[in-house]
C-alpha cells in the first residue's frame, strides 16, 4: 500500500512580507517628499528680513524724490548766499553754524568788519585783521578775546573741520619775530587757532594756514585796498575731502 504524505503546513504570515515592502516604500516616499520640501532656513531669513525692511520703512520706500527743485536761498547782508534750510525746516551743521554766526556778530557785519558766505560743501567766516590784532603783530588785542570765544562758543558743539587762514598786504615786514608776511599771517592763523581751542573747540578739527599778501581781495594801492586784505578767514569744511583749491575765490580775489 502506497504510503500518504504529510499535508504541507500553509503559510498564513505571507503578507507580512507584502506589507513590509509596502512600509519600506511608504518610507521611501516621505523621505523624498520631505527633502525636496524643507527649507533653506538661511535663505528663507535673509529674505523674510528683506521683506521686513520694504515693509516696515515706509519714508525709504514711498518717500517722494524731488528732481530739479533748488533747496531755497537766502542774501546774507554782504550779498551772499547760504542754504536757507530743508523742507522740513531743520538746518544742517553749517546753515545753522552760518545762522548763529549772523544772529551773534550782526553789527560787524553791517560796519563790513566781518561777513560769511559760502555753499552747500563750506562757509568761510571773515574777519578784518583790525578786529583781532595790532598793526604787523600777532598777539590778540583785548578785544580779539571776546569775539573768538563768542565763534567758539558756535562752532564747538559740531565735528566740521576748521582751516583757519591769515592774510597780509603786500606792505613788506621784517622784525625779529615776523621776517616776511608768511610768518606774520600764519602766525595770526596760529593765534586764533589757539584761542578756539582754549574756548572748547577739538585741536584736531584745526589748521592753521598763512598765505602773506599773495591772495589780496582787493587793489593794494590803496589804503582800503589794504586793509581789506588783512583779515583772518575761518573756513569751515562739510567734510575733510574739502579743500580750499575746490572753493571758489571770494570776489575780487587775485589768483
Amino acid at each position: 500500500m502506497r504510503r500518504r504524505r504529510p499535508e504541507e503546513h500553509e503559510n498564513h504570515e505571507r503578507w507580512l512580507v507584502s506589507y513590509a515592502d509596502f512600509i519600506t516604500l511608504l518610507f521611501a516616499f516621505f523621505v523624498v517628499m520631505y527633502s525636496i520640501s524643507s527649507l533653506n532656513e538661511g535663505k528663507y531669513r535673509i529674505f523674510s528680513e528683506s521683506l521686513d525692511g520694504i515693509f516696515n520703512q515706509a519714508d525709504r520706500s514711498f518717500k517722494p524724490i524731488n528732481i530739479g527743485d533748488e533747496k531755497p536761498r537766502a542774501h546774507s547782508s554782504d550779498g551772499s548766499q547760504y542754504l536757507d534750510g530743508d523742507a522740513d525746516g531743520e538746518l544742517d551743521p553749517l546753515e545753522r553754524i552760518a545762522a548763529s554766526v549772523k544772529d551773534s556778530f550782526g553789527e560787524l557785519i553791517d560796519t563790513q568788519q566781518l561777513s560769511v558766505r559760502g555753499d552747500e560743501t563750506w562757509i568761510e567766516i571773515e574777519l578784518k585783521s583790525s578786529l583781532l590784532f595790532p598793526s604787523g603783530d600777532a598777539l590778540p588785542q583785548n578785544s580779539a578775546f571776546d569775539i573768538v570765544e563768542q565763534l567758539a562758543k558756535i562752532l564747538a558743539p559740531f565735528d566740521n573741520p576748521i582751516q583757519v587762514e591769515g592774510f597780509t598786504d603786500n606792505l613788506p615786514i621784517a622784525t625779529a619775530l615776523y621776517p616776511t608776511n608768511w610768518e606774520l599771517s600764519a602766525a595770526r592763523a596760529a593765534s586764533v587757532v589757539r584761542m578756539l581751542e582754549m574756548n572748547g573747540v577739538a585741536s584736531q578739527r584745526m589748521a592753521a594756514v598763512g598765505y602773506g599778501e599773495h591772495r589780496p581781495i582787493a587793489d593794494n594801492a590803496t589804503p582800503e585796498g589794504r586793509a581789506m586784505n588783512r583779515r583772518v578767514v575761518l573756513v569751515v569744511s562739510r567734510d575733510l575731502d574739502i579743500k580750499r583749491s575746490g572753493r571758489a575765490a571770494p570776489p575780487g580775489a587775485s589768483p
